[in-house]
């Protein structure tokens, strides 16, 4: 018997109440997975995360620190919120690009608030739910993104490879070697931690003259500190910043979702993609206010992550905060890490990024899925804009899908008895693509008492479709002919019922006077 006011026992009858020990399970999960492997991954990341964040400080044309801090606050803060466990995000090429002319024509200043700016944009994008636009992206336009981010990885590593000595070839090939090798004998430590370690160690111990981190730019020696941009809050500003925070803000989501889905099918596991939205536009937020520009989730360092064995959120959280120990603790042993061993990471990253089974579908899959494959991966490395290249590859991949649709579609006839009067059957979809299809299948110069047209069969999708019915019946009525529309679903009784004027008085000189 219980004692008055103590807690009711557990019932083993009930699910319910085990809810907080699952709920504990879930989160320990969730957050700490095995913890000595999630710990390697993310100093794995961060190792690789810092001359990338240099790389892409000098691209938007600021000091390598902004580019050091934003990784540091964007790791940290989407590992907490974020909706995807084990996905790692920082500053990217993706956003770094689009700043380059803000910050050339007003300064460091304006790229803070436009990045503050973006964070917010991007949290009312998930608390609207925006995120359903991902499910328009085919997995066509998927498989060309990845490619073209593959590709666009190996190409940033041209530089670190052309005017060079010999030596540094060397050291690279001894990278691959290193991350192809180990895996074999031992999966305890991450190969390309022990090919970063063992190749800085070598080039120290016999003195070789080769780039290292520190040729990319000075490291940091302070925390970050908290400053509002110094701008004029004014309506001008406003109207300067937004284009930039707009285009920041979709980038961002764009490639932080589709690096999302593909983290999903490495691990086998869901995400929380309006979650992820917030979590990336308050990563945002506050990184403009300690001094950091934009970002977005990275799918080379995510594939680092995860095949390094990071599946919890603290090897995203580890990667930020050993980024930031390590370039103010050990910023001597950071600086001395040959950029041989850092290319060879990423040039594993590149090429387990790269769909290869999609070259040899080329042969069997359908022409229109590979068009438009391909035409994602040709955008993206030219323009080195993902927004473009997949905004067309999801352009044409509608385009394709309404021509298929179209032509599962058909009028057949059948003429009474006597003569007098025709049955035209409507099967199939109608709307824009197939209304050309729909006009050509009726006889206007047919002399009939009576004709019916049966959709029992099709669906009647827009206002082109409802038009096209208007006027094939006018086209009939104009010839004394008597026209029953019958079998409409609900659905399409809706549409002709508000749109359709063939029943409305002087129905036949408002159709053609437009």
């Amino acid at each position: 018997m219980a004692m008055p006011g103590a807690d009711p026992p557990a019932n083993p009858e009930r699910p319910d109440s085990f809810l907080p020990m699952r709920l504990s399970d879930r989160a320990r999960r969730e957050w700490l997975g095995n913890p000595r492997v999630e710990l390697l991954a993310g100093l794995v990341v961060a190792l690789a995360l810092i001359p990338e964040a240099i790389a892409f400080s000098i691209i938007a044309g600021v000091d390598p620190r902004v580019g050091l801090y934003a990784s540091f606050s964007i790791a940290v803060l989407t590992a907490i919120i974020g909706g995807r466990p084990g996905m790692i995000s920082a500053a990217t090429a993706a956003t770094a690009v689009l700043m380059v002319t803000l910050v050339r024509d007003h300064g460091l200043q304006y790229l803070l608030a436009a990045t503050v700016l973006a964070g917010l944009i991007q949290i009312a994008a998930g608390f609207l739910r925006l995120s359903f636009v991902m499910r328009f992206v085919s997995r066509s336009v998927m498989t060309g993104f990845v490619n073209a981010l593959a590709i666009l990885i190996f190409m940033a590593q041209i530089p670190e490879l052309t005017g060079v000595q010999p030596l540094t070839y060397l050291l690279v090939a001894a990278g691959l070697a290193l991350i192809y090798g180990v895996p074999l004998l031992t999966r305890t430590v991450p190969a390309p931690l022990v090919a970063i370690v063992l190749l800085t160690g070598v080039v120290w111990l016999f003195g070789l003259d080769v780039r290292t981190v520190s040729d990319m730019g000075a490291l940091p020696d302070t925390l970050p500190v908290f400053l509002i941009p110094d701008i004029p809050l004014t309506l001008e500003t406003l109207l300067i910043i937004l284009p930039y925070s707009l285009a920041v803000a979709a980038v961002g989501l764009l490639e932080s979702l589709m690096t999302a889905n593909i983290v999903d099918e490495l691990t086998d596991t869901g995400s929380d993609r309006n979650r992820e939205c917030i979590g990336q536009g308050v990563a945002n937020t506050a990184t403009g206010f300690i001094g950091g520009m934009a970002g977005c989730a990275m799918i080379g360092q995510s594939i680092i992550n995860v095949k390094s064995g990071g599946r919890a959120r603290l090897s995203s959280f580890s990667a930020g905060v050993l980024l930031l120990a390590m370039i103010l603790l050990a910023g001597d042993f950071v600086a001395a890490i040959p950029m041989p061993a850092l290319v060879a990471v990423m040039i594993m990253v590149s090429i387990g990024t790269f769909s290869w089974s999609s070259v040899r579908n080329l042969r069997t899959h359908p022409m229109s899925s590979s068009l438009v494959m391909l035409t994602t991966v040709a955008l993206v490395v030219v323009t080195h804009n993902l927004a473009i290249g997949v905004a067309a590859g999801v352009l044409l991949s509608g385009v394709f899908f309404a021509s298929t649709i179209a032509q599962i579609f058909r009028v057949r006839s059948e003429a009474s008895e006597d003569g007098r009067s025709r049955r035209y059957i409507v099967e199939g979809q109608l709307f824009y693509a197939s209304v050309e299809d729909f006009n050509a299948a009726f006889d206007f110069r047919e002399a009939l008492d009576a004709v019916t047209i049966d959709v029992s069969r099709a669906h009647i999708w827009d206002i082109s479709s409802v038009a096209a019915i208007d006027m094939v019946v006018l086209k009939f009525r104009r010839e004394g002919t008597k026209v029953d529309l019958v079998g409409m679903n609900e659905a399409s009784e809706t549409i002709v019922d508000r749109l359709a004027l063939h029943d409305k008085p002087g129905a036949l000189d408002k159709l053609t006077a437009h």
